[in-house]
């Protein structure tokens, strides 16, 4: 799978870093990889950085994307180094989870949380909607995938409601899904995506999806 140009949101981090060096691994890897994060120049970002000094193709972006005018700021960045080839591949993983349960979470929690993780991908996938398109229009004889144009949303398997009988439990809330996610590196993990990445097409289009490929219902 070859793409020219991908956009990693929340990459300094977690899965997002890990997808950010695995794209890097790649034979050959994109032409243009944009990593952004909230505070480029913070502590957490000294391994992106450190990345960014070995990889010319590799380009760091101050994105918040509960922030329009990051956001904005961030397109025209993309944009001037894009040369009006268009993005695409956006890869919204910016998220933040808050570890609160009924008896304590008040609605300032839950209007953070919901900005970020709901609203922040729709705003950043709107913003750049016409680099997207640019990329589309390009190739508009070739079928859906990720060589042409795609926004994937990093998620869980705790956004699937019929999962909730095997996610939840009311003693301890999230804590039995993080240790289970301690079973997956997040090298596997990035490697599972990229590998799902290559496969995607028009039917699967609004879908959940698993690191692994295997469907998961909503």
């Amino acid at each position: 799978m070859t793409i020219r140009s991908v956009l990693v949101t929340g990459s300094n981090r977690g899965i997002g870093l890990e997808i950010i060096k695995t794209f890097l691994n790649r034979s050959p890897p994109p032409e243009k990889l944009f990593a952004t994060c909230r505070d480029p120049d913070g502590p957490r970002s000294e391994e992106l950085k450190n990345l960014a000094s070995k990889h010319n193709n590799l380009v760091i972006l101050q994105l918040d994307a509960t922030n329009p005018d990051s956001i904005k700021k961030a397109v025209k960045n993309v944009e001037e180094h894009l040369e009006g080839a268009g993005l695409n591949l956006l890869l919204n993983n910016a998220g933040i989870m808050s570890h609160v349960n009924l008896d304590n979470v008040d609605s300032e929690d839950m209007i953070n949380v919901f900005k970020t993780n709901v609203v922040g991908p729709m705003q950043v996938s709107q913003a750049f909607y016409p680099l997207l398109k640019e990329s589309a229009d390009a190739r508009s004889q070739e079928p859906l995938s990720c060589k042409k144009a795609a926004v994937v949303n990093i998620s869980s398997v705790l956004g699937s409601i019929e999962r909730t009988s095997v996610t939840y439990d009311p003693a301890k809330q999230v804590v039995s899904y993080r240790i289970s996610k301690a079973l997956l590196t997040t090298e596997q993990s990035a490697n599972g995506i990229l590998k799902v990445l290559g496969s995607l097409t028009e039917k699967e289009n609004g879908i959940l999806m698993a690191w692994d490929g295997k469907v998961i219902p909503w």
